[in-house]
């Protein structure tokens, strides 16, 4: 069986190295010559997917040397070994330093390709799993950053170069594109990791709530102010503040915070005290804050103070090549919160996967994936061949009530569940909106990244 896998070949006898070449790329193996080891290990790249045949003699560094420098970049990196039969002890060492195998001059040759074609094996479980870790790690949290469409793999790039850099970062995207998943994942990719992650939605608190919440207060410094409060500006001290729908900040909030970014000092209300933070701050926003008729009130100082670096989130529906690796994500996770099996996939379900728009992106396919592992999306949906839900066949009262569910799972989701906003979007009294709620089996904490508990202040 051929193998195409890549294998670098050091010797510095021109002949044996020659005919071990032509010995290796008959058996299907991509093979690199190198008479010298320094030229091989100068052409070594990170994440090299092949296996290393290096003899031990040879002039300048020899292959005990070239086995320690290619271990100390990457242990798991298979290394043979060819050895005179004086060469056996240090070979035997060798091996017990990590090496993958050793094989003695003169050798049979389906003993070299055998022995290669073992070690490309196992660099290739090794390379996948290290793929399916990384995988993993990008998949923490409630909206993982899962995609391999050209513009999610470069922002994953991207965060990958800055998270270590500690420059302050503006997020850009729509409701439920994944924001505080970005913030999140450079928080955890870089020195800060062992700090505080401190998350505040700016359009969740009114004026008086917000001031304190960030900064704190000492007792005493309004009425009710019983306790001292650390705010949450000086509790992400070490690690990073993440500001969403920065774009609602009150106006004298921002003028308080622009001296926050620029001095990296806090002083709490009702205390003169001056206390310094380190901190890095990644603020989010649903509109373009560059552009003066969508920023409105928010300073303009303030906008170039934060925008450092401005990372821009694709909605789902220009990336929509991911949607059907996302919900089979967020299927799987469903199913196994609600212990139960993954349902088929009907081609309606595929085909609302291909043709909606998803206003609410991620968020709302998580959701949607839920209710579809529920159960719940079969009565939601037309089947195959019948006609669509908003059909005359339905009765007026059905279609009423259907269109109604779906008009505040919509809402919710691009309030992020706060429910003093989505009341305000859809105009009805609180005890109205919960009894909807009831009767059409949602869930308001299942719309994941609220941050607007109804009983601070709605």
């Amino acid at each position: 069986m051929n193998d195409s896998s890549p294998v670098f070949l050091i010797d510095d006898d021109k002949d044996l190295l020659k005919a071990t070449k032509q010995t290796l790329e008959l058996a299907g193996f991509a093979v690199s010559a190198f008479a010298v080891a320094g030229e091989a290990l100068a052409a070594l790249d990170p994440g090299f997917a092949g296996v290393i045949v290096s003899d031990i003699r040879m002039p300048q560094m020899d292959g005990q040397e070239l086995f320690a420098r290619i271990r100390e970049r990457d242990a798991d990196l298979p290394v043979i070994l060819v050895t005179g039969h004086g060469d056996i002890p240090m070979a035997v060492q060798a091996i017990q330093d990590g090496a993958y195998d050793f094989i003695a001059k003169p050798f049979a040759t389906d003993r070299l390709v055998q022995s290669v074609r073992r070690a490309a094996e196992k660099r290739r479980l090794v390379l996948e799993n290290r793929s399916l870790r990384l995988a993993a790690e990008q998949a923490q949290g409630d909206l993982p950053l899962i995609g391999q469409t050209p513009a999610i793999e470069r922002l994953r790039h991207t965060l990958r170069q800055i998270a270590d850099t500690d420059v302050d970062v503006l997020v850009t995207g729509e409701t439920g594109s994944g924001k505080e998943v970005v913030a999140s994942l450079l928080h955890r990719w870089s020195r800060r990791a062992k700090g505080n992650f401190v998350a505040l939605n700016c359009g969740a608190l009114p004026e008086t709530v917000i001031e304190s919440e960030l900064f704190g207060h000492e007792p005493g410094a309004f009425t009710g102010a019983q306790k001292k409060r650390i705010g949450r500006i000086e509790h992400a001290s070490s690690g990073t503040l993440f500001l969403d729908e920065i774009e609602s900040m009150p106006p004298a909030i921002q003028v308080q915070m622009l001296r926050v970014l620029e001095m990296r000092e806090v002083t709490p209300l009702g205390t003169n005290e001056v206390r310094p933070v380190d901190l890095r701050v990644v603020a989010a926003a649903k509109v373009d804050l560059g552009d003066p008729s969508q920023r409105g009130d928010f300073r303009e100082d303030l906008y170039y103070r934060l925008n450092v670096v401005t990372l821009s989130i694709p909605p789902l529906r220009e990336r929509r090549d991911d949607i059907p690796l996302l919900f089979g994500y967020f299927a799987e996770r469903a199913a196994s919160r609600f212990k139960r099996d993954v349902p088929t996939i009907s081609a309606t379900v595929r085909r609302h996967l291909q043709d909606h728009d998803w206003p609410g992106n991620v968020r709302e396919l998580a959701h949607f994936a839920e209710r579809f592992v529920l159960g719940l999306e079969t009565t939601a949906m037309p089947k195959s061949g019948e006609p669509p839900a908003t059909d005359s066949a339905l009765p007026l009262p059905a279609r009423v009530e259907r269109y109604e569910a779906e008009l505040i799972r919509e809402t919710l989701s691009q309030n992020n569940g706060d429910v003093r906003r989505t009341i305000e979007a859809l105009g009805i009294p609180r005890k109205t909106f919960y009894d909807k709620l009831q009767r059409h089996g949602i869930v308001r904490g299942e719309f994941a990244g609220f941050d607007g508990d109804d009983r601070r202040g709605s």
